[in-house]
């Protein structure tokens, strides 16, 4: 069972948590437990590093290492007051070493990708050992292990490392022998290189290392606990009626990760479907509600479309030039250049005239993308660049979409009748996801459209 942010924010909440928990041990249970670090606290960890590495007075390391003890203390009195004295010598001595390691970055005046992965770590660091009280208070016996100690294993790339199918057996000899007597409570978003250096596995990778742990120890289910009730036909904060998914199946729900819906991290599907292990999402308010159930195979029905999902926060690039017509080469070459800037690419549409290929990619990579094709221009292949921030990526997810006839047509007819200009179009080889780009304001009523036209809010099958 992986617990998100939002569900360990505060002293309230971790105790809610510990609750939870203890309900399933009592049922008889075997429960490994990862958690992620309090709600907010990773982003603040990587604020004030930025913020220290630059500081040419003073570093604020003493006020902010102050306020993070603050808040932790106050949890841990709340969540297991009898141990608050025991576990708070041990946030003590991590609080340390995090002001200790602030200080030398400002010292230095260097923050390395390693550096900085070993302190945004800290946010679990500090979080687990609260849970795991928590689970004590309650007279549950609960170990504590950091990625490392659990036995992740992943690649040297700081920041957004991915776990190696080599740490599977170290994790499972590690974390097994403990479930006949304890719950271990590993700390989520981290791992570490075959040298012992610590990783962190990207932005919401504590679902990621969820996913590890319980392929690895080839858990019966893998069970992601968040603040909504489970994976939804789109986002609720632009569609009031949308619908909790009751199943999914593994590929549409790692394109809906992977296409904004903001419920799992796109990699944690992965692990359970090389272990065909489902995955369980649930909220931790509301636990009583089923959730969403992810599968290998996927619920057939009469329904082709399960979901419709935006990605905001894109920006379109084209390439355009008569030299690319007919050349060998040349998306190689548009793509190494792209890769060799750090930039990902999302979406990719060529005309068939082979003379314009238009790309979508995170906004905040459009100065690199930029960068990378300008070079590849002075070089004779392409002519012009075009860049638009702008726009907004809408993805139509659903297996039953594989083929079925007349879905794009539905798609296309339905917004076009609204009025809605789709500037490109993408889709996927394993047909269960249609992509397109609209104008960023024409995005909202494009989601609104598509979500009445496949009648997504209705329970019963299309």
């Amino acid at each position: 069972m992986k617990f998100g942010g939002t569900s360990v924010a505060d002293g309230e909440r971790i105790a809610r948590v510990a609750e939870i928990l203890e309900k399933y041990v009592k049922e008889g249970h075997e429960l490994v437990v990862v958690v992620s670090a309090l709600s907010g606290m990773t982003d603040q960890l990587i604020a004030n590093a930025s913020e220290v590495v630059t500081c040419t007075g003073k570093p604020p390391v003493e006020p902010f290492v102050a306020a993070i003890r603050a808040r932790h203390e106050k949890a841990l009195r709340l969540a297991a007051p009898d141990l608050y004295d025991e576990v708070g010598k041990v946030l003590s001595a991590r609080l340390e070493s995090l002001e200790n390691i602030l200080t030398a970055i400002n010292t230095l005046r260097e923050l390395t990708p390693r550096s900085r992965d070993y302190i945004i770590s800290f946010g679990e660091r500090l979080s687990a050992p609260i849970l795991s009280a928590a689970l004590r208070q309650r007279g549950i016996p609960s170990v504590v292990l950091d990625g490392c100690e659990a036995g992740i294993i992943t690649t040297p790339t700081h920041g957004d490392a991915i776990a190696l199918p080599a740490g599977d057996t170290r994790i499972e000899n590690r974390v097994v022998p403990l479930l006949s007597t304890t719950v271990p409570v590993i700390m989520g978003f981290m791992g570490c290189t075959e040298d012992g250096n610590v990783t962190t596995l990207g932005r919401s990778g504590s679902d990621y290392s969820g996913a590890i742990v319980g392929a690895a120890i080839h858990a019966d289910e893998i069970w992601i606990w968040t603040d909504v009730d489970g994976v939804m036909t789109s986002d609720p904060r632009l569609i009031r009626n949308a619908r909790v998914l009751p199943t999914v199946s593994y590929l549409e729900a790692m394109e809906l990760s992977y296409f904004g819906a903001k419920v799992l991290h796109s990699r944690s599907i992965e692990p359970a479907m090389r272990k065909n292990i489902p995955v369980l999402v649930k909220n931790t308010f509301n636990p009583d509600h089923p959730g969403t159930r992810i599968l290998r195979e996927e619920h057939r029905d009469r329904r082709v479309v399960k979901a419709v999902t935006i990605i905001e926060k894109v920006a379109l690039v084209a390439v355009t030039g008569v030299q690319m017509v007919g050349r060998p080469g040349v998306a190689k070459r548009i793509f190494s250049a792209l890769a060799d800037h750090g930039v990902n690419v999302m979406m990719i549409s060529q005309g068939s005239s082979e003379a314009n290929i238009s790309l979508i990619i995170e906004e905040g990579h459009l100065d690199q993308a930029v960068d990378a094709l300008t070079g590849i221009r002075k070089e004779g292949i392409v002519r012009d660049i075009v860049r638009d921030r702008n726009v907004v990526a809408i993805a139509v997810v659903g297996a039953g979409m594989a083929g079925t006839p007349g879905i794009s047509g539905r798609i296309f007819t339905a917004l076009g009748k609204a009025g809605v200009n789709v500037m490109m179009i993408s889709q996927g080889s394993s047909e269960v996801n249609v992509s397109f780009v609209v104008r960023q304001q024409d995005g909202p009523k494009a989601v609104q459209i598509l979500h009445d036209e496949f009648r997504l809010s209705e329970d019963h099958d299309e």
